[in-house]
């Protein structure tokens, strides 16, 4: 079975920390982060980059779609 690698790329000046990707995320990857943006919103970012499979369960439920999602096939 192959396996796959993801990445979550974040606008973080456009996100308003609503926390629904950080619930959506199976793998338990996104976080809100301590610091805020521009706005005064805690931002979402990869807390666990390393645990996200690329599954692209978090950026369909972005109201403002803020996040890009990235896979790869690794050997």
């Amino acid at each position: 079975m192959a396996k796959f690698r993801g990445a979550v790329v974040v606008d973080t000046e456009r996100c308003k920390g609503c926390d629904l990707c950080v619930i959506a995320c199976p793998s338990g990857v996104l976080a809100l982060a301590r610091e805020v943006n521009g706005k005064g919103y805690h931002y979402s970012e990869m807390a666990n980059p390393d645990a996200c499979i690329g599954c692209g369960n978090c950026g369909p439920v972005c109201p403002d779609s803020v996040l890009t999602v990235y896979k790869v096939k690794v050997q």
